[in-house]
C-alpha cells in the first residue's frame, strides 16, 4: 500500500514538472509572437514616415512618434496633448486622417482602427502613396 502512494506522489510530481515545461514552452512562444508584432508595426509605422518625407527613425521614438503623425495628417501640435488625455479618441482620429492622407476611403481607416497588425503593413509596403495631409484639406478657407 505504502509503495503504490509513493508512485502515485511520484507521477503526480512528474505530471507537475510536465506541466511547467508546458506553461513555459506557451510563454515563450507567446512572447515571440508579441516580439513579431512589435517588429512588424515598427517596420510598418518606418515605412509610412519614410512615405510622408519624415524621417523613418521617427517611429521608434516614444511622444515624438506621435508629433510625426501628427504632422503627416496635418493636425496642429497641440493634439499631443489631446492624443496624451484621451489616447482612443485621439488615435481613432489620427488613423482616420491617415488613410485619407494616404488616399484611401474611410473603410481603410475602420481598417487602421480595428485591425492595425494587417492595415499598416498595406499601408507602408503597399503602392499607397502619400498625397498630403488630410485635416489640413479639411478646414474652411476663410
Amino acid at each position: 500500500m505504502t509503495l503504490s502512494i509513493l508512485s502515485f506522489l511520484f507521477l503526480f510530481q512528474r505530471d507537475e514538472e510536465i506541466s511547467g515545461g508546458a506553461a513555459a514552452a506557451v510563454g515563450i512562444i507567446m512572447f515571440l509572437i508579441y516580439f513579431a508584432i512589435i517588429i512588424v508595426m515598427i517596420a510598418s509605422m518606418w515605412k509610412i514616415f519614410t512615405k510622408a518625407g519624415k524621417p523613418g527613425w521617427a517611429a521608434i521614438i516614444p511622444i515624438y512618434n506621435i508629433i510625426v503623425l501628427l504632422e503627416i495628417v496635418g493636425r496642429p501640435m497641440w493634439w499631443i496633448l489631446i492624443y496624451l488625455v484621451c489616447a482612443p479618441i485621439a488615435a481613432i482620429i489620427i488613423s482616420l486622417d491617415l488613410a485619407k492622407s494616404f488616399g484611401k476611403e474611410i473603410g481603410f481607416g475602420i481598417g487602421l482602427i480595428i485591425l492595425p497588425i494587417v492595415f499598416m503593413p498595406m499601408l507602408g509596403f503597399g503602392s499607397a502613396t502619400y498625397v498630403g495631409p488630410s485635416a489640413a484639406q479639411n478646414k474652411p478657407q476663410a
